[in-house]
């Protein structure tokens, strides 16, 4: 049983494999886990493709399964996992970090408001927002 847990999901693929730095998981899991989508033309994302080079497409591409961790590496993002390989975090670049941090955006959530109804941040966006906080700890 493997855990993955990346900026949008955390996810159990217990058909994964992991092998060294490799992590091997099915073909149809690859858009619940990143968010990409293997097509002909390579890993898509929106209108967005990254095509698979000739070169690394053995390293890349086994039968039905997909390493992800070296296509992710592939983009420029960070991976690490625990010794035992049952856990892996897919990052983000840093360089993204910043730039969504010189934004001065906020990123969109939603919580309930008292009555239970259900509000996100974007139903705000270009106003401003005063948004109070607390914590037990």
């Amino acid at each position: 049983m493997t855990t993955l847990l990346t900026d949008h999901a955390e996810l159990t693929l217990p058909k994964a494999r992991a092998a060294d730095e490799d992590l091997w998981i099915d073909a149809g899991d690859l858009e619940a886990a990143t968010g990409w989508t293997l097509k002909p033309e390579g890993f898509c994302q929106g209108d967005v493709c990254v095509p698979i080079p000739p070169k690394q497409r053995a390293e890349l591409l086994d039968d039905a399964a997909v390493n992800t961790a070296a296509f992710w590496r592939h983009l420029g993002h960070p991976v690490v996992h625990d010794e035992a390989r049952s856990t892996w975090v897919f990052g983000t670049r840093a360089a993204d970090r910043a730039s969504s941090l010189a934004a001065l955006e906020a990123p969109d959530f939603a919580l309930p408001d008292i009555n239970g109804h259900m509000h996100s941040l974007s139903e705000h966006r270009g106003k401003k927002v005063f948004l109070v906080t607390w914590a037990s700890w």
